[in-house]
């Protein structure tokens, strides 16, 4: 087996965890993800659709800068 698969299954298992743990200790200060003012909520009687085109532009950004980091210094 390729020994860089193992590297970055540690690597994504450390992602998660971050992650895991900023949720954890943060959740309470992050509530406003997913209630930016882009996103489309519709509501009827028995219907509820969600569109979180705002939240999702900006994580696509932020995950981009991230790798672009990784890349730019290792």
């Amino acid at each position: 087996m390729n020994p860089q698969i193992g590297k970055y299954l540690i690597g994504f298992g450390l992602l998660i965890l971050i992650v895991g743990l900023i949720i954890f200790f943060f959740g309470e200060k992050l509530s406003w993800m997913g209630k930016l003012p882009g996103d489309i909520i519709i509501n009827k009687p028995n219907l509820k659709i969600y569109f979180p085109v705002a939240t999702m532009i900006l994580l696509s950004l932020g995950i981009n800068l991230i790798i672009w980091l990784i890349r730019k210094f290792f």
